[in-house]
Parts: C-alpha cells; structure tokens; sequence
C-alpha cells in the first residue's frame, strides 16, 4: 500500500523544509565568513588544515542544500500543477507522502548539526 499524504499537508511540509534549507545555507555563508578571520588571524599549519577541511564540508553542505531544495520544489510545483489542472476539492485530495524526501531531509539535519558543533568547537580553540 502506498503511503499517501493530504495535499495540504505535504505542500506545507515542503514549503517549510525549503525555508529551513535556506536558512541553513545562510548559516554556512556566516561559518564560511569566520573561516576567513581565522586565516586572517592565523598561520598555524595545523589551524590551516582544519581550515581547508572545513571549507570542504561546507561546500559539500551547500551541494546538498542545493540538491534537496530543488527536488523539493519539483515535487511542489507537481502539487501546484496537479491543482492547477483540476482544482475542484483539492483541499480533499491525497498525494504521494515523500518519506524518502524526508528521510534525505532528516539525514542532512543530524550531519549538519554534527559538523556545526565540530566547527564550533574548532572556533573555540582558535580564539
């Protein structure tokens, strides 16, 4: 059996998770911002090196961000398609539940909290 979801109820999830995504790729812009006070405040070899593996995670985490906000408003603009082409009761209608969509979503939030925590803990030693 398929696992279905009200209309509403997903575009709303969507919605969110797109806002979410953009305020965690917000946030990177700021971690990025502090990576380049550190270099600019140290030479360390060591300090250095974290410094290139964070701007890595960083990048792959903007990848990500990416990745997801556009498939998440694939599947939104599928809904807005879907209503617009027949909009009679679909404050009614059910649509595909996207749990993988939000098992992806739930992965990249337990990975980014893990390396902001990392990133902090990397600041504190370098102030």
């Amino acid at each position: 059996m398929e696992n279905r979801a009200h209309l509403n109820d997903v575009h709303t999830d969507l919605i969110t998770w797109v806002k979410d995504l953009t305020f965690y790729k917000d946030e990177v812009k700021t971690f990025q911002n502090r990576l380049e006070e550190v270099v600019k405040a140290n030479n360390n070899h060591d300090i250095l090196a974290n410094v290139e593996h964070f701007q890595n995670q960083f990048i792959r985490q903007n990848e990500v961000i990416d990745t997801l906000k556009h498939d998440m408003k694939q599947v939104d603009n599928e809904i807005t398609r879907n209503v617009m082409e027949n909009p009679v009761a679909s404050d009614h209608r059910y649509v595909a539940n996207p749990t993988a969509m939000k098992e992806e979503y739930d992965i990249f939030i337990k990975i980014y909290n893990e390396l902001k925590e990392d990133f902090e803990k990397f600041l504190a030693k370098t102030y």
